[in-house]
């Protein structure tokens, strides 16, 4: 007996190419749309037995966002999330969201059908293959010279660093001064310089792309600095 689903992918031609496939075995397809971001509203709308959601980025935070949604207000709804290859967290962001399963995009069509018949059935669909890959990262985690956290705390200076954690903790220009051991000035210049590199409009903003990225981990806790001379902005 063929499924009553829902195909939503940023990649209009992906959703339609899967979805075609899926007709072809018997399914019945409510729609295919784009983007994925849209998806919520129509799937609550619609209400189907399973809904296919692809994403490009599974890490990154909030993508689940729709997932959440659709299973407070359609809890009956299976997600299954189609994606890349995905590093640990990105599965555990997709379960954590609620969705039944989690399929690569590469696929085999009978893959996919496979993960949508368990996920109809109430199971968790994941290809053990992926469960391995993603306890083989955790356990032996690999160096990611792209990582986004790194590449930051790279960008600024030792002390810098220390700004950036104590305004993550809450300090205002005053208290960082004083930590530091030196002039509101100084520090409100070192608050700019950071902002500037970050890229970022406000403390807050710069606080929560820190928390977001792991930078505050590596950068680990406020060192006790010494004081600085004068109270000019450093070069």
């Amino acid at each position: 007996m063929g499924v009553r689903l829902m195909v939503v992918d940023d990649h209009r031609l992906l959703a339609e190419a899967l979805a075609s496939a899926l007709k072809l075995r018997g399914h019945r397809v409510l729609a295919a749309a784009a983007p994925a971001a849209g998806a919520a509203e129509l799937v609550i709308t619609r209400a189907p037995e399973v809904c296919l959601i692809g994403t490009a980025t599974p890490a990154e935070p909030g993508i689940f966002d729709p997932v959440v949604r659709i299973k407070r207000e359609r809890p009956q709804v299976a997600v299954l999330v189609l994606g890349p290859v995905p590093n640990p967290r990105g599965i555990a962001a997709a379960f954590a969201a609620g969705a039944s399963g989690y399929v690569r995009h590469d696929e085999r069509i009978e893959g996919v059908e496979r993960a949508i018949m368990k996920a109809r059935a109430g199971e968790a669909a994941v290809a053990p293959q992926l469960l391995q890959q993603a306890f083989s990262e955790l356990l032996n985690p690999a160096a990611q010279p792209d990582d986004e956290g790194q590449r930051l705390l790279q960008m600024l200076t030792p002390r810098e660093v220390e700004v950036l954690v104590r305004v993550a903790d809450g300090e205002d220009t005053r208290l960082i001064a004083a930590g530091m051991g030196i002039a509101p000035s100084t520090a409100r210049t070192h608050v700019q310089r950071v902002l500037m590199k970050l890229g970022v409009g406000s403390r807050l903003e710069a606080a929560a792309l820190a928390a977001r990225t792991g930078l505050l981990d590596r950068a680990g806790p406020v060192p006790h600095s010494p004081p600085e001379t004068g109270t000019g902005p450093e070069s």
